[in-house]
């Protein structure tokens, strides 16, 4: 997927179909001159709704369509005829979008399955008719109710990746190498920070014919929480993945301490983050021989799993993925 054609934030305005008029008629014909109430109802307005399409992976179609207008309902009509819905605007969003009020901020609902459909701004309701308003002292009603008018909302839509593992790094991890050294994903990889600019997602196979979801996220930097580097943008995609892949490569200067910045990065933005099961993937090992990699095991963190690998020298590789496989699966019982 080109860079370019990654959007995973957009503002939109959605406005609904107001609802159409209750009819107000008369039954009048040659054997009824003076026929009882016969208005119908007024149709609905059209709603817009969000519907979950798996095989959408950006908000690129809606990045250039600010506004989104549905139909109005149509009046009621005689012979107590309903008067049409107005036709609803349909927009296929991918799983992990979530909607929120502009004004607010308030998140009002996520989709994550093919298929659902959540209304993000209702049609009005159509008016009642004056058949609905006869009664036995009045039997001939001469009004109806109006429809209910449409609403006009701002709407933000944030994509959240979903993925089994999501790769947590500074830049220059070895986070695009390895997506690409275990699945068909092709990021695009260079020996400088901010390499990697939109989320890319790699099927990992695993034993017995499964497998697994693997996000490469843009990387942090230290302040990344308060916005700096590529900040907030990509931090909230982390929030989806259910397992977490730390990567630290053996040529930092302490991985302990690199490893604690990147958890109080995640703490910072979201405590619930820290909840995740984790492991730590020890990078780029072509570049030492055993001996350092013992000198290195002493200074790891404690209470997780670590795994040296190497992506270029394929190091490791079968082992990682059975420790996040057990790590996943670990979980979900859990």
């Amino acid at each position: 997927m080109a860079d370019q054609n990654f959007v995973d934030y957009v503002k939109i305005c959605c406005r609904s179909g107001k609802g159409g008029a209750g009819s107000h008629h008369f039954l009048r014909d040659r054997k009824n001159p003076k026929g009882g109430p016969d208005g119908g109802d007024g149709g609905r307005g059209g709603h817009i709704i969000l519907r979950g399409n798996r095989n959408t992976w950006t908000l690129l179609h809606l990045k250039y369509r600010k506004h989104v207008i549905a139909e109005d309902g149509v009046n009621g009509s005689r012979n107590n005829c309903t008067g049409a819905y107005g036709k609803d605007v349909i927009l296929d969003v991918p799983l992990g979008t979530v909607a929120k009020d502009a004004e607010t901020g308030e998140v009002e609902f996520e989709i994550t399955e093919h298929d659902e459909t959540r209304i993000i701004t209702p049609g009005g309701r159509g008016g009642l008719g004056n058949t609905h308003f006869k009664t036995s002292t009045n039997q001939a009603p001469e009004y109806a109710q109006p429809g209910e008018p449409g609403r006009e909302e701002w709407k933000i839509l944030e994509l959240k990746v979903l993925a089994d593992v999501g790769l947590v790094g500074f830049p220059n991890a070895g986070k695009s190498t390895l997506i690409s050294a275990l699945s068909a994903a092709k990021p695009k990889i260079a020996d400088y920070p901010f390499t990697t600019l939109v989320p890319h997602l790699g099927f990992i196979n695993y034993r017995d014919s499964q497998s697994f979801v693997m996000a490469d996220i843009p990387g942090i930097i230290e302040g990344a929480h308060e916005g700096r580097g590529l900040g907030l943008r990509f931090l909230r995609h982390i929030e989806r993945n259910s397992t977490l892949l730390f990567m630290v490569p053996c040529t930092a200067e302490s991985i302990h301490k690199e490893y604690d910045i990147l958890l109080n990065e995640l703490q910072q933005y979201n405590p619930e983050l820290l909840d995740k099961p984790r492991v730590l993937a020890v990078t780029k090992c072509d570049l030492i021989d055993k001996e350092i990699e013992d000198m290195l095991r002493k200074d790891l963190p404690k209470g997780i799993p670590a795994v040296f690998i190497s992506s270029v020298a394929q190091q490791g590789l079968e082992k990682l993925k059975d420790v996040l496989w057990e790590t996943m699966n670990g979980a979900e019982e859990g």
